[in-house]
C-alpha cells in the first residue's frame, strides 16, 4: 500500500532542499518565513556566526496592533514592512530571501514583495 506524505513532511523535505542551496553571511544574511496556521514570522539569519540578526512576527504587541487578524496577506506585508524596517535600522539591505518550503504565493509572496517595497534587496 502506498502511504502519502503530509503536507508538513513535503514542506519540511522542500525546505531541506532549499537550505542546501541557501546560506546566509554577514555581508549578505538569510531571511527565513515561517508560516503557521494562526501567525507569520520572520527572521534574518547570519548562517556562518550562528546567530540571528533581526526577527519579526505577527505574535508580537507592536505588529499585532496595527492588524485585524494575523493569518492573511494583509498581515504578512504588514510583517514584511517591519522586518525591512528593522534590517535597515541595524545596516541590513542585501539579502536571500529563504522561504522555507512554502510555496511562492499569497502569505509568502505578500512579504516578500512589502519587504522589496520596503527596501530590502533580493
Amino acid at each position: 500500500m502506498i502511504k502519502k506524505q503530509s503536507r508538513s513532511e513535503v514542506r519540511v523535505k522542500k525546505h531541506m532542499k532549499v537550505r542546501n542551496h541557501l546560506s546566509g553571511t554577514a555581508e549578505r544574511p538569510r531571511l527565513a518565513v515561517f508560516r503557521s496556521n494562526n501567525h507569520m514570522y520572520a527572521q534574518i539569519i547570519d548562517d556562518i556566526a550562528q546567530h540571528t540578526l533581526v526577527s519579526a512576527s505577527t505574535v508580537q504587541k507592536d505588529v499585532k496592533a496595527d492588524l485585524d487578524k494575523t493569518n492573511n496577506v494583509a498581515a504578512a506585508a504588514k510583517l514584511g514592512e517591519v522586518i525591512a524596517k528593522r534590517a535597515l535600522d541595524k545596516g541590513i539591505k542585501n539579502v536571500v530571501f529563504d522561504r522555507g518550503g512554502f510555496i511562492y504565493q499569497g502569505k509568502v509572496k505578500a512579504l516578500a514583495e512589502a519587504a522589496r517595497e520596503a527596501g530590502l534587496e533580493f
